[in-house]
């Protein structure tokens, strides 16, 4: 539970030291060991709901490798077309592979097959398991044959966890009953519940005031995203 005590501002860089592992820990440790280039690349597919993360550990492992001195690249599916990067000892992470075209599927395809020979590493996501993506066979197949991580939701508890211990870096007191209307009210992804955590960070400081439950229906009635 460590990790829960980590810089998790909403406006924090993603990265791998402040993703809260909970249930993924092997996948986190997955990610770190995919930094450094390998003789024999081992792909990694994450696969989850929205909102579970999965973008935010591409972009990490991408800047892991990038700050190792190793190229990287991060990609959506909306932004791959008929080419994709290839270079010696390239990390290259594709977001939401069942959204690529057809071209782009093929570029996949491709770069999974240049990957021994220029020790390349893929890490993809998508929102469900390899089987169940509606991709063309031959790129499902290579998808399939890389390690596979579902990447796991918070439960309340961890979310709990969290909300009370970013409050406690901030000198912040966050009632438990409030921490429960929240969870109830509120959005449950961990981006939304910290951007409601510095809401209520800022409108306790204006008007020097306590964070309270009627401040905090306020906020949430104020702003439809949170």
């Amino acid at each position: 539970m460590k990790q829960l005590t980590l810089d998790l501002h909403a406006d924090s860089p993603p990265l791998l030291e402040n993703f809260v592992a909970a249930a993924n820990a092997d996948l986190l440790a997955a990610l770190y060991e995919a930094v450094p280039v390998a003789d024999v690349p081992q792909h990694l597919f994450l696969w989850g709901d929205a909102g579970s993360g999965r973008s935010h550990l591409l972009k990490s492992v991408v800047t892991a490798a990038a700050q190792a001195g190793r190229p990287a690249c991060y990609l959506r599916a909306a932004d791959v077309g008929a080419t994709l990067p290839e270079a010696p000892g390239l990390l290259l992470a594709v977001d939401d592979v069942e959204a690529l075209g057809p071209d782009a599927q093929i570029a996949l395809f491709r770069a999974f097959n240049a990957a021994r020979g220029l020790r390349m590493t893929l890490v993809t996501s998508g929102g469900a398991a390899p089987l169940q993506l509606a991709l063309r066979e031959d790129l499902r197949t290579r998808v399939g044959q890389s390690l596979i991580f579902e990447v796991k939701a918070l439960t309340d508890e961890d979310r709990q966890a969290i909300l009370q211990a970013q409050a406690a870096t901030r000198g912040l007191r966050l009632e438990p009953e409030l921490v429960q209307y929240l969870l109830r009210h509120g959005r449950r992804d961990l981006a939304s519940l910290l951007r409601t955590l510095d809401a209520l960070d800022a409108a306790s400081l204006e008007r020097k005031r306590a964070i309270t439950l009627p401040l905090l229906r306020e906020i949430l009635q104020r702003d439809p995203t949170l």
